[in-house]
């Protein structure tokens, strides 16, 4: 039987009224979480480029989180990801990977994104048939 395969994708988050640095923080944090609910990765996409002056010190896109989780997982980071983005007022996140074979891009509620995913996990299913 073969191995599932993890699904990729990236998040991108967002919060009203906040500095870049307060959302690099907030990142960072949401990354740290991520990675305890036993995702396969979880690391801060690599930015453009390297700001001015900047020693030894890796450019990141402020507020980007690329994550690989096997399929089982998805339902228990997205339920996650709701309740993070709860927590704080104006918090978004965008969506962006492929599921069952599809790219999608989202950017809505967290019950219109699990009714995507299971449409696209309905049809996958239909597809290996």
């Amino acid at each position: 039987m073969d191995a599932p395969e993890a699904l990729q994708f990236n998040l991108t988050i967002s919060a009203s009224h906040k500095s870049n640095e307060e959302l690099d923080y907030m990142t960072r944090q949401l990354l740290k979480e991520l990675r305890d609910l036993e995702v396969e990765s979880a690391k801060l996409v690599p930015g453009d480029t390297t700001p001015a002056g900047a020693k030894g010190m890796e450019s990141v896109t402020v507020g980007a989180i690329a994550i690989a989780v096997l399929p089982t997982m998805l339902p228990k980071v997205l339920e996650f990801l709701q309740s993070w983005s709860l927590q704080g007022k104006g918090r978004t996140i965008r969506f962006k990977g492929k599921i069952a074979s599809q790219q999608i891009e989202f950017e809505g509620s967290f019950d219109e994104m699990q009714k995507l995913v299971g449409l696209l996990e309905k049809k996958q299913k239909k597809q290996k048939k």
